[in-house]
């Protein structure tokens, strides 16, 4: 997947609504956040996991850890 050469995000604990033109992978190196799909049921993200976000969705971020990312869009 060539996951180390994927750029990289990050933030401190925050709160903001996010919604994803592309579908995104993502690959956590550090943090915990609780992504809530609009009209849906909160998932915890933390450090070691990977997660696919689709085209279209909307959602809100609450990053409970500063978080840092590598991810991909496709």
């Amino acid at each position: 997947m060539g996951v180390p050469r994927w750029p990289t995000w990050g933030c401190g604990a925050s709160t903001f609504p996010w919604s994803y033109a592309e579908n995104e992978t993502c690959y956590v190196l550090q943090g915990r956040v609780l992504v809530t799909p609009d009209g849906g049921e909160a998932v915890e993200i933390k450090a070691g996991d990977m997660a696919t976000f689709p085209a279209g969705m909307s959602c809100t971020w609450d990053v409970k850890e500063a978080i840092n990312k590598h991810y991909n869009f496709h």
